[in-house]
């Protein structure tokens, strides 16, 4: 056998014995390059990304830090120090709760107690523009405007914009005067609890199964995952008839009405602000807020006053702005589905809340 004939020491690219050949380094060298470049361009990838989350957390936490040097949204301080014989408008706007975007339910009290606590305030004027809220905040500012008017004398007005229903006529009840803007709607006297949601027909949908354990079987009445009894029926119906007797009661003292005329006309409607003046609900229709103003001024003899309004204005952030787009982001990506759906509903029926509320009027 011709030796020569059997390459054993040679590749199959065909260099010479025991080389390969030059084609091969060649391609082995772009392989290389290849990758080191695409690892280079993965690490650069990465290092972005890094990057730009370490700077969006740098921001969001110099912002909060900003804010909470800044303090808190709406400091009222100027309430009591105006100087001068001024007329003090407390604007109550949103939902009467403790958080809310356009109320503030501090703000509010604080603002009360300032004018209580400076000699030249002559009055207090509420702008009312809410659908109401819980039974406990309306009924505290309700108070703090009672104890208003019985420390200091001095007159309180209710203006009315476009909707002053439920707690938010809760709370103008004990006014000396109030008027409404022609356009507004009122009234709505009543308690909600809102609605109970049983949901026990979707998790078996999705094969979800809840146990719930408590001290005893009234501990966990109002879970969505189990129907009422007709005995927790009867103590949530006890709970708002007892809140709505405080509401007619309420109406009925500061309107100076009798308590059978109140529950008669207090089924829960809404009133235009000219069926509110037939009513005896309140006492005038005007046509824009300086039409309001004007009436104050006349009829309680503040002709020398000038008129100050304390309105809440949040503080807005980066870092809320932030939350809200991915809020946003978030349920646009979510919404359409049956947990979606399913989450917004344990959401809203999280907590069972008294709440002397109307549905927003547009």
């Amino acid at each position: 056998m011709n030796n020569n004939s059997f390459n054993s020491g040679m590749p199959p690219y065909g260099g010479g014995a025991g080389q390969p050949h030059p084609e091969y380094h060649a391609a082995q060298d772009a392989w290389h390059g290849n990758t080191k470049k695409s690892r280079n361009k993965a690490l650069i990838i990465i290092a972005c990304i890094i990057g730009g989350l370490l700077l969006l957390g740098g921001i969001i936490a110099f912002m909060a830090s900003m804010s909470s040097m800044i303090g808190s949204a709406g400091d009222v301080s100027g309430a009591a120090s105006v100087r001068g014989s001024h007329v003090g408008v407390l604007y109550v706007e949103g939902t009467i709760s403790e958080s809310d975007d356009t109320y503030n339910h501090q703000f509010a009290l604080d603002a009360v107690q300032g004018m209580m606590d400076n000699s030249d305030n002559e009055a207090l004027m509420l702008y009312v523009d809410t659908p109401g809220g819980g039974v406990y905040e309306s009924d505290e500012l309700y108070l703090k405007i009672k104890e208003y008017q019985e420390t200091t004398g001095r007159p309180v007005y209710a203006y009315f914009a476009s909707q002053a229903t439920s707690g938010g006529y809760y709370i103008s009840a004990s006014a000396d005067r109030i008027t409404a803007n022609r356009n507004c709607r009122t009234g709505s006297i009543g308690v909600t609890m809102g609605t109970l949601y049983d949901v026990s027909g979707l998790l078996e949908k999705y094969g979800i199964k809840a146990e719930t354990i408590t001290s005893g079987e009234n501990k966990a009445m109002g879970s969505m995952t189990s129907p009422l009894t007709d005995e927790q029926k009867q103590i949530f119906q006890s709970m708002i008839d007892e809140s709505y007797e405080q509401f007619v009661s309420i109406v009925a003292d500061g309107r100076g009405l009798d308590t059978d005329y109140v529950k008669s006309i207090a089924d829960g409607r809404i009133y235009t602000a000219k069926q509110a003046e037939s009513v005896k609900l309140i006492d005038g229709v005007v046509d824009t807020y300086d039409d309001a103003v004007n009436d104050m001024i006349e009829e309680f003899g503040l002709e020398h006053c000038d008129i100050y309004e304390f309105r809440y204005q949040p503080q807005a952030s980066l870092l809320d702005g932030l939350v809200q787009s991915f809020d946003r982001f978030a349920e646009a990506f979510s919404s359409g589905s049956d947990i979606s759906a399913l989450e917004k509903i344990m959401e809203n029926n999280s907590e069972v809340r008294l709440q002397y509320m109307c549905r927003e009027i547009r």
